[in-house]
């Protein structure tokens, strides 16, 4: 059974360097985004919800990929509009 670390490491073995800051990216922006729901949650009185968190993943990937995030492109789906 594979460690996080040796997941991590495997996942971004032999990939081009575009495919892997784009692991990276993803990496931190699916936390990033879980935890500022989180945040929401705790300290605003919001609602948990599992329909909107995804909905606040795309939305915040948008904003990456037009800031120029390394090959966010290329791992996101089409249907996300990142491209």
């Amino acid at each position: 059974e594979l460690s996080l670390t040796d997941w991590w490491n495997h996942a971004k073995e032999d990939k081009p360097l575009t495919l892997r800051k784009a692991l990276k990216s993803v990496a931190l922006l699916v936390p990033w985004m879980v935890w500022k729901h989180r945040n929401s949650c705790v300290f605003d009185n919001a609602t948990p919800s599992l329909n909107t968190l995804p909905d606040s993943i795309q939305d915040e990937a948008r904003s990456w990929a037009a800031a120029g995030a390394p090959g966010l492109r290329l791992v996101l789906p089409q249907t996300w509009d990142v491209h």
